[in-house]
This record gives C-alpha cells, structure tokens and sequence, in this order.
C-alpha cells in the first residue's frame, strides 16, 4: 500500500499478488526432490536477481539522486497491486459474487407462493429415496483387445434404469493421472450425453479420443441433474461407477 516492493516465493498472498514490473518473484515449482539442492537453486536465484537486477536498479540514480527505474517499480506496485487488496475490492466482490446472485435467486424461488422452492425441495426428496435404488443395466466401451491408443476415438454407453425419475442423473468421466513420484491428480472430465431412453432406462454417450499416453486412472461419476439448481453441490449425492475392465 506504501511502495514497499516484494521479492518472493510465488506463493501464498504474491501468488495471487504478483505483477512483473511492480516487483520480483521466485517461482514456486520445485527443481530437485533433494531439499538440500533445491535450496541452493533457490539462494542461488535469489543472490543473482539481487546481483543483476534489483540492486543495480536501485543504485542507477540521475543527477539529482534519483532512481528513476526503481521509482517505476514503485508506482507500478501502488497502482497495479494495491488495489486488488483494499476493501473496496472486497466489498465489490461480496456484492458481484455473493449478495446480487442471493438477492436474484430469493426472487426467482419465493415468487408464486414459493413455488419453485417447492418444487425443488419435492424433487430432492423423490430422487432421496430412489436413488440407492438406481442402476446400471448395460455398460459397453468398444475399446480393442490390444487396449486403448491416443487419437483414436471410441464410444462409451452405459444404460441407467432411473427407477422412475425423468432423465435426473447426469453422468461424467473422470480421468486422473499418475506422475512418475505417485502423485494423482485430475487431468479431465468428459460428459457423457444422453442420447434416448426407453421406458426407464436412460441411454449415455459419449466418443472419447484420449490424446495423452501415461498412467491414468478412470471411473464414471453420476449424479443428480436439475435446471432449478443454482449449482451441483447445491444436492450433493455421487456414485461412482465402474468401466469394464480395459488396457489403457
């Protein structure tokens, strides 16, 4: 808020706080597993940023004393930083995020005797009580003996008997991927569509064309659909379904 300049680990607060030109950060990526070579890297980057740039702009001052370089650092992190951490802006992003979005969903639930309110709440406790009941009658990926190669696309169909509900679920491939250290994380989800239905089974699509080799996990995740709900989490039941066994 006072010009003072930051040299710092891309993480917490600078992370998010980072501008180049308004100061000078060290990334947060790590080099070496060994703790003792990473941290000679990082003492060895941090003593050249000092040796190469930010003392020399320091020191490179004009007739009058006046470092006209480090200056523009300044006003750059006044004018570029400041202002994503002042109150205003939070202010603004409790009223665009939070209080505006309330304030248009009270109207939309509570007009007509809070009608679409019960609705909702009449929907959640039909899917409650058949959801344990809904199943899988069919599951097909035409994948080939030899396993699954990149760019090439296969179809994905499962067959859901939703016990009654009219097209409720909705259901999603999750991909996650295992580095060399065992390390997972999400690489991709792809939706499948539903494409017909015949009495209460429900028929989901999707054509996949995987375009990255490696070690990946997969499952199919289903849940509950509905064009009233502000958000997914807003009823939050999952089940996971299994692919039929494959050679990725």
């Amino acid at each position: 808020m006072n010009g003072v300049v930051n040299l710092s680990v891309k993480d917490g607060w600078w992370l998010e706080g980072y501008r180049e030109g308004a100061g000078w950060a060290l990334t947060e990526k790590r080099t070496y597993q060994n703790q003792g070579y990473q941290d000679n890297l990082d003492a060895a980057t941090i003593y050249g940023l000092l040796e190469n740039e930010i003392v020399p702009l320091y020191y490179n001052k004009d007739k009058k004393g006046i470092s006209k370089g480090w200056i523009k650092v300044i006003k750059n992190s006044i004018a570029q930083i400041a202002p994503h951490y002042t109150m205003k802006r939070q202010l603004d992003d409790y009223y665009e995020k939070f209080y505006n979005k309330q304030a248009k969903r009270f109207k939309e639930i509570s007009k007509d005797g809070y009608r679409l309110a019960k609705e909702i709440a009449q929907w959640k406790e039909t899917v409650a009580e058949r959801w344990d009941a809904i199943n899988v009658v069919s599951c097909d990926w035409d994948y080939p003996a030899s396993g699954i190669e990149t760019a090439q696309k296969y179809t994905l169909r499962y067959v859901i008997n939703e016990q009654g509900l009219d097209d409720a679920v909705a259901l999603e491939k999750v991909n996650v991927y295992i580095n060399k250290e065992g390390e997972e994380r999400i690489f991709s989800i792809e939706p499948l569509k539903m494409v017909g239905r015949d009495g209460n089974n429900f028929i989901f699509e999707a054509t996949l064309a995987p375009q990255q080799a490696g070690d990946f996990k997969s499952a199919v995740r289903m849940y509950p659909k509905n064009q009233n709900l502000p958000h997914r989490q807003d009823f939050c039941y999952i089940k996971w379904l299994e692919l039929p066994n494959f050679k990725g």
